[in-house]
């Protein structure tokens, strides 16, 4: 059984609430800030969307390579590359965006912890409700074949 499954929903889901994050935040950022905190809540939810999506890509991309063995130094080494390629971007999206005049920092703060926060409740409800095995290639002793009955 493969993860994709699970990945697919979780961008979904991730989809979705973006989407909600979007339009809340648009709204609340143009109620207290005007269009500049539209601009700062969209650009935030933008965000929250490329990392998400980052990693899911990472995760397919490692097990496709790996060949599903997720217990392999190159699954982990993509997985740990997209994840620290992520950082490095997000800390020069902070950088260069903390300045800028169309930006209302505090309107991009919340919309960034409120959708890292919603993402991550997406991951745990969706991985929770899985039903992906954690084991394969095993055979239970009620699956083995029986024996018949020999007389003594």
């Amino acid at each position: 059984m493969s993860a994709v499954p699970i990945l697919k929903r979780i961008l979904a889901y991730g989809g979705i609430l973006a989407i909600a994050i979007a339009v809340v935040g648009s709204v609340i950022g143009l109620i207290v800030a005007g269009g500049v905190g539209l601009v700062s809540a969209l650009i935030g939810t933008i965000m929250a969307v490329v990392f998400l999506g980052i990693t899911a890509a990472s995760i397919v991309v490692a097990t496709k390579v790996a060949k599903g063995d997720l217990l392999s130094v190159a699954f982990f080494g993509i997985v740990m590359g997209a994840w620290l390629l992520k950082f490095v971007v997000f800390i020069v999206l902070i950088v260069l965006l903390k300045d800028q005049p169309w930006i209302q920092t505090q309107v991009l703060f919340f919309t960034v912890v409120v959708a890292v926060v919603g993402t991550l409740v997406v991951d745990v409800v969706v991985i929770a409700r899985s039903r992906l095995p954690y084991v394969s290639d095993i055979s239970l002793p009620s699956e083995a074949p029986v024996a018949p009955d020999r007389p003594d």
